[in-house]
């Protein structure tokens, strides 16, 4: 588990004064360094103070605590040391490891016997399950095509498996492990441009789903299809699909997502009232859930992704002081001491909502900052990238087209396309 410790003086201090979050955080925004700083603090924030998911948070922060409670932060029951200098959120196992960690499983002799015979014994599924966990885990840094084969190759031993003799209960269990599989098939399909494939196993994985019940599972597909369309551009089809999932996803990892991705349509439309409601409903069903053990889990919603789909969807809603205080976050929580990140897609996309930010504030120079910045961080998927990339580009060129740095950061887009192209043409061929 991760080492949380939540802040019982703060959360003492908030019940004493009979405020609820909400309250505090308007509290916190009325101070006088709120109103300077323009600070956006909200019932989310104060929430994950109190879990001790932050330990010492920013500087204005700081601040405005100290002069609403009249106390220093360390008597709030903040700390800061070597983990939470940064405020990085550091997974307990790096994901490449994760992946080495499935080879071995699958290496050992006691599976690999396991794996030809025609019964299923407990400890087969216990090991099958970790093996899928692990390469959901190895998802976030791991290149799409070494991930996509490998799960392929899962897939294959695992369909043998369910031509065997099993039990009802054991063939549940297999078409679980293999729906969950197959979802992250379709993930890394989409993410190598593989549309028709990534459709097929998102299909697949939810009719898994649908067959043994598994409402989590079922939800993850009605997301997938979510991301598919806002990717694509189809932003009523991204709220109706979040919408439809919510209906079976119960109190999940899967349901605060899509509660995030109906807020990401909205925000493409420009519906500020639903959106922030969307916001709203994924922070409380956040709040709800335990910490998870292994935050780089595909398929687990780990509380910093919050703050950075907040900062992208404040951002299309051009609600330019949130956005930015969200992305800055974000970048804060992801970065390692010597300037590497955990969550590269993550801080990438916070850096385009910066320049996003700072194009509309008349700072081109600081626009295109950013935006480069984005561009120089090594992360696995190109395609969203270029995508969010794509929404920078457009701001720069309807009021900058003829300065030159925008026309740098046009020509740097379309070279990262290209790059795109020519690397689905060869996978094809």
């Amino acid at each position: 588990m991760p080492d949380y410790i939540p802040n019982v003086r703060l959360r003492a201090w908030r019940n004493e004064n009979r405020l609820t979050r909400a309250e505090m955080a308007d509290r916190i925004n009325a101070t006088p360094v709120g109103i300077a700083e323009c600070l956006t603090c909200d019932e989310e924030r104060v929430r994950r103070w109190e879990a001790g998911e932050v330990r010492w948070p920013r500087t204005p922060y700081r601040l405005a605590l100290t002069q609403l409670t009249g106390m220093e932060p360390e008597m709030l029951g903040f700390s800061q040391n070597k983990h939470t200098g940064s405020g990085l959120i550091e997974a307990r196992v790096i994901p490449a490891d994760a992946l080495r960690a499935e080879a071995d499983l699958y290496g050992t002799m006691e599976l690999a016997q396991q794996l030809q015979a025609s019964d299923v014994g407990a400890g087969t599924l216990e090991a099958l399950a970790e093996a899928v966990d692990l390469l959901c885990r190895a998802y976030p840094v791991v290149l799409a095509g070494t991930l996509r084969d490998r799960t392929q190759k899962r897939l294959a031993q695992i369909n043998h498996l369910l031509a065997g003799r099993l039990t009802l209960d054991q063939h549940r269990e297999l078409l679980v492990i293999t729906g969950w599989l197959t979802a992250l098939l379709g993930c890394v399909h989409y993410d190598l441009g593989e549309r028709e494939e990534a459709e097929t196993a998102r299909r697949a994985a939810f009719e898994m789903g649908r067959q043994v019940g598994h409402g989590e599972l079922m939800g993850w597909a009605h997301e997938m299809s979510a991301w598919f369309a806002l990717v694509e551009g189809r932003y009523e089809d991204v709220v109706t699909a979040a919408r439809m999932g919510q209906a079976v996803a119960g109190t999940s990892s899967a349901m605060v997502q899509l509660t995030l991705q109906e807020a990401r349509g909205l925000a493409r439309i420009g519906d500020r009232r639903e959106a922030d409601r969307a916001l709203t409903r994924g922070a409380e069903v956040l709040g709800s859930l335990p910490i998870p053990d292994h935050q780089d889990h595909h398929f687990v919603f780990d509380h910093a992704k919050w703050v950075f789909y907040a900062a992208t969807c404040y951002t299309w809603l051009a609600d330019d002081d949130r956005a930015e205080e969200h992305a800055r976050e974000t970048i804060q929580m992801h970065t390692r001491p010597d300037g590497t990140s955990n969550a590269p897609m993550r801080v990438a996309d916070a850096h385009i909502d910066l320049g996003i930010v700072h194009a509309r504030r008349g700072d081109l120079d600081a626009a295109v900052q950013e935006g480069m910045a984005a561009f120089d961080i090594d992360r696995r998927s190109l395609s969203d990238l270029v995508n969010r990339a794509g929404d920078l580009d457009r701001v720069l060129r309807q009021r900058y087209r003829r300065e030159a740095l925008a026309s740098e950061f046009h020509d740097r887009l379309v070279v990262a396309r290209r790059a795109l192209l020519t690397r689905n043409v060869e996978l094809l061929d």
